[in-house]
């Protein structure tokens, strides 16, 4: 990637280049060499760790162009086999389409199914993909045929599937095996399955009775070591006209657990707020955390509206009490005027199941900071 001058350093849920990336040398290093040695990988970490920028900074390595094509997909918002498919072709299509028209001939040629979408853009008469849902028929058949195209490929090509674990609630059955299949069947491909729904991923990738027992090498996240992602972030205020404590770092880095997402969040927060030539302080972190709040409470208020009240009340008590170690206890319960040990034990279950909830090697805590900090206020 080429050279970029933001007005903002600290980017938040995007991948810009090296530059704006701090770290992950060492995991980038195991990456490759597990490619390198024919070993697909299984990432698995928390939500908002930095998986999925680590996937992009692996990418965006020089040795990694010149030998692989790279392809990402994110699966995240799949519902079914077909969408997959769907998204993984299409994928395919626009992260590896150059300029030469003799690559889209051999693309259609061997992913048939997709030959319906062609088109020339009527303004540039560049190629374009132009497919619904709809127009997948036969999903095995076109499966057979990227995986077909994979391995035909001039090189050897690395696919890294984001929120691999989606799969797990697609209504098909037997996917994951069919899948499974058709990895091992790959002499040219090597996979990257990333995944932030730990006991997920787990279980797929280390339970015997799953059909990927074992295919991957399984790798987790660790929080950025503190002092590397301080000298990150302070590097990044001084190249661009600022200053930034260490003691102002360390704090925030404390507040989140080390976690990149929220941490980067506040240093973007903190940076806006200061001026050119201005030293960021312990006092623009209360600025910062409330201004982060108050953007995000419509979101958090979307939350709740679709939330049911025996939930909504267990939030709340989780919430006042930052971390509960165990949340059907009869002392927890009467603190906050729950109902029933059984109550709490079904809020608890749909509350986990969607990521509101964490369960850590402290207690049970509302995963996004933010918005535990904002239900004690509700």
């Amino acid at each position: 990637m080429g050279k970029h001058y933001l007005s903002n350093p600290f980017t938040v849920g995007k991948y810009i280049s090296k530059e704006y990336f701090c770290d992950r040398e060492q995991e980038c290093e195991i990456i490759e060499k597990q490619i390198r040695n024919g070993r697909n990988i299984a990432l698995i970490s928390p939500r908002r760790m930095g998986k999925t920028g680590l996937i992009m900074h692996f990418f965006d390595n020089s040795t990694i162009h010149e030998s692989f094509n790279t392809i990402y997909i994110d699966i995240f918002a799949t519902t079914s086999f077909n969408e997959f498919v769907y998204l993984f072709g299409k994928s395919i299509f626009e992260q590896l389409k150059p300029e030469n028209n003799a690559w889209f001939e051999k693309f259609f040629k061997i992913i048939s199914s997709f030959r319906i979408g062609f088109k020339l853009d009527a303004i540039s008469g560049e190629p374009t993909l132009d497919l619904g849902l709809g127009d997948i028929k036969a999903p095995q058949t076109t499966l057979d045929e990227i995986f077909e195209y994979l391995e035909k490929s001039e090189k050897p090509c690395i696919v890294a599937i984001d929120e691999f674990q989606q799969i797990g609630s697609y209504p098909e059955k037997n996917l994951e095996a069919l899948l499974r299949t058709k990895i091992q069947q790959c002499k040219k491909t090597q996979f990257i399955f990333a995944g932030s729904r730990r006991h997920i991923m787990n279980n797929m990738f280390n339970s015997p009775a799953k059909p990927f027992y074992q295919s991957a090498i399984s790798i987790g996240l660790d929080p950025i070591l503190e002092n590397i992602y301080c000298n990150f972030a302070r590097g990044l205020f001084k190249k661009y006209g600022k200053e930034l404590e260490e003691e102002t770092f360390n704090r925030v880095y404390h507040m989140f657990d080390g976690c990149t997402w929220f941490v980067q969040m506040m240093m973007n927060e903190m940076f806006a707020l200061c001026t050119n030539n201005e030293t960021c302080k312990t006092d623009k972190i209360q600025t910062a955390w409330e201004n982060l709040i108050q953007i995000q409470s419509q979101a958090y208020e979307e939350i709740l509206s679709n939330m049911a009240q025996k939930q909504k009340n267990l939030l709340q008590a989780i919430a006042k009490e930052s971390t509960v170690k165990n949340p059907t206890s009869s002392g927890f319960i009467q603190r906050h005027n729950l109902i029933s040990a059984s109550s709490v034990q079904s809020s608890l279950r749909a509350l986990v199941k969607n990521d509101i909830v964490v369960k850590t090697e402290h207690g049970y805590r509302i995963y996004d900071y933010f918005f535990a900090e904002w239900m004690k206020r509700y």
